[in-house]
């Protein structure tokens, strides 16, 4: 077996630096400027294209191995409740729907985008997450019809949970996308948002140490041990 290539061969930057400004660019509401300033004041000269290039090339590079890893540890939970919801996004002027599926710790499992919030759209939504994170014991919606349609037609409507205040979880997902949203001043093409909401929901997972819930000592270690972790990605 051919070991895997060394995917940062060909840049005269090193893999930590690179490995920085991705972090840097996605993880916060940072602009590509705001990142080549940022990293200037640290003594390294990129361009702001720099930024936008190496997000594109390594980015989905990373969230791959994230997610593969997160997926692996997480498949076959038994009591796995999932919340589902969806929010608009505008391109170019246009609405489309960003639906997004929270699992019962928050972590983002998928991220999909469509053109239409209607039973078509739903299905292909839930068929991709069932496909690739395997069956919830519940799924908590929304009111809208076209989560019952769908799950009805894929034979998991008795799974559907429905409650006013059930789906926060999922509504307040939403949130640090909404802030990342604003830096970037929106999208302008559907192929762009898809791609950086998959790469956003696998970052935030990876950095979300929930520190309002555990003391100043378990913070600590659990930052330290992402940032290892991170680090270890992709040599």
């Amino acid at each position: 077996m051919q070991p895997t290539p060394n995917p940062f061969r060909y840049f005269n930057s090193s893999p930590e630096v690179i490995r920085l400004v991705v972090m840097m660019y996605v993880r916060f509401p940072l602009s590509l400027r705001n990142v080549e300033d940022l990293l200037f004041e640290r003594g390294i000269d990129i361009c702001h294209e720099t930024v936008r290039f190496w997000w594109n090339r390594f980015g989905p590079m990373f969230a791959s191995e994230i997610r593969r890893q997160r997926v692996s540890r997480m498949r076959g939970f038994r009591h796995w409740r999932w919340h589902v919801d969806e929010v608009f996004v505008k391109i170019n002027g246009e609405r489309h729907y960003l639906w997004r599926a929270v699992d019962h710790e928050g972590e983002v499992l998928e991220s999909y985008v469509t053109k239409k919030r209607d039973k078509t759209a739903a299905l292909a939504f839930l068929k991709k997450a069932l496909k690739r994170h395997g069956r919830a014991e519940k799924i908590v919606t929304d009111g809208m019809r076209s989560y019952p349609a769908a799950m009805r037609q894929i034979g998991n409507l008795d799974r559907r949970e429905v409650s006013r205040w059930l789906n926060n979880r999922a509504e307040n997902s939403h949130l640090p996308f909404r802030r990342r949203e604003r830096a970037m001043q929106r999208f302008r093409r559907m192929k762009s948002l898809q791609k950086f909401a998959s790469v956003h929901a696998s970052f935030r997972n990876h950095f979300n140490l929930e520190r309002h819930l555990v003391d100043r000592h378990a913070f600590k270690l659990r930052r330290s041990a992402a940032l290892a972790e991170w680090q270890s990605l992709v040599r």
